[in-house]
């Protein structure tokens, strides 16, 4: 049975994306900050592509669900090696990078 972690490799927030002047940019009159849903270090187990890991973003699942697929269905991208692939979400104003590495068990 084949099975696909995703760990969040790094959260980035306004101020990697629009430098010093990060403080201009708001979202409702609210200042941006990095993603809320997600940490540093989380990790998910995906054994079924039909179902979105609990506590995980919609948004990011959507972004990373074709990546996901691949690699699920025992696809390969070779990077950075294979049965792996970094991804990300496409937030561009507090973008969230992904590792997604393919577990491959054996059936009893």
């Amino acid at each position: 049975m084949t099975k696909v972690k995703i760990e969040v490799v790094k959260r980035f927030g306004p101020e990697d994306v629009f430098g010093p002047d990060h403080n201009q940019h708001t979202l409702s009159g609210k200042p941006i900050t990095k993603c809320h849903k997600l940490a540093e270090c989380d990790t998910f187990l995906v054994d079924d592509i039909e179902v979105m890991p609990e506590g995980f973003c919609g948004w990011a699942w959507r972004d990373i669900y074709k990546d996901l697929s691949v690699l699920f269905f025992d696809g390969n991208f070779y990077r950075p090696e294979k049965g792996a692939a970094y991804v990300s979400c496409t937030d561009g104003r507090k973008p969230v990078v992904f590792k997604l590495t393919r577990i491959e068990e054996m059936s009893e």
